[in-house]
């Protein structure tokens, strides 16, 4: 399976027009065509399904566009590691969720900048799970994650941050003049929180004798999403305190008080380019004199 073939493939879906995918390749129909039926024989599955004016992916096409984007992506970012000449430059990819902890991490890209201004930045916002994944296929180079994590396949820097936990509950609630949210506060309400299986487990440890007067609603990932769902009624949501606000939504901290602290992390024994070693001796740096 060559790069430039999935290059071919990703046109044509794009497109879902043989001829304008041809045309905008700069080669003939009939040549995209046979590469493409090349590759359908080559994998023994169907891509596409075909129209007389159309192509729309199949199942199976889906799949193999994700992977596609994701080779294709990779191959782009390793040639410009190696086109490096004198300065140091190139893409530095990062995961991270939504934390506080992401102030300090822009303030690392900044000064680092400073010194390295070819330097690019790619920035993934995503859930623990998800960014781990996408740093073991080489797609991330770091990620900013929350504990409680597993971190056994990677090295990692501790951040100076610790991120509390609290809940969204509207303006009109009967909790919203309340200071500090209590386990016995939150008795018959319906929360939203996230499916991470590390951060539930700690939620109900905090919820002790409670924890079965209480009902899980609804999930999410993003807090936007899931603040929006407090707003329109269907729960309180569990969350860390961020430097926004939501209309309508007043964030109260939990007492006892949780938090949750930070981690840089990256693969173990990892190959890194001349711009993300730069990077990582630089945030050791830096973090080293923070604490």
């Amino acid at each position: 399976m060559e790069l430039r073939v999935l290059n071919y493939f990703l046109m044509a879906a794009r497109e879902e027009n043989i001829t304008k995918a041809a045309q905008l390749l700069h080669i003939t129909q009939p040549t995209l065509s046979r590469q493409l039926m090349q590759l359908e024989e080559e994998l023994g599955v169907k891509l596409f399904r075909r129209s007389k004016h159309s192509i729309i992916l199949t199942d199976e096409g889906m799949r193999l566009k994700r992977r596609a984007q994701e080779l294709v992506s990779l191959a782009e970012k390793t040639k410009r590691e190696f086109e490096q000449k004198g300065q140091i430059s190139g893409e530095i990819a990062i995961g991270s969720g939504e934390l506080k902890s992401t102030q300090l991490l822009a303030e690392l890209l900044f000064s680092f900048r400073q010194k390295h201004p070819l330097v690019q930045y790619e920035i993934y916002s995503g859930n623990s799970d998800n960014i781990k994944e996408r740093i073991e296929r080489g797609a991330l180079d770091f990620g900013l994650l929350m504990e409680p994590v597993s971190i056994s396949k990677y090295e990692f820097l501790r951040l100076p941050v610790k991120e509390e936990w609290g809940v969204l509950v509207r303006e009109d609630s009967v909790l919203a003049e309340k200071k500090v949210i209590t386990p016995e506060d939150l008795r018959g309400f319906s929360l939203i929180a996230t499916k991470r299986d590390l951060i539930q487990n700690e939620l109900v440890h905090w919820l002790g004798p409670y924890a079965d007067q209480i009902e899980f609603t609804a999930s999410g990932n993003l807090l936007y999403n899931m603040a929006i769902l407090a707003r329109n009624n269907l729960g309180i949501v569990v969350t860390i305190r961020l430097d926004c606000e939501y209309s309508g939504l007043r964030f109260l901290p939990l007492l006892p008080k949780i938090e949750s602290g930070t981690v840089l992390v990256w693969k173990k024994s990892q190959t890194f380019s001349p711009a993300t070693e730069a990077f990582l001796h630089h945030a050791k740096k830096c973090l080293n004199r923070i604490f």
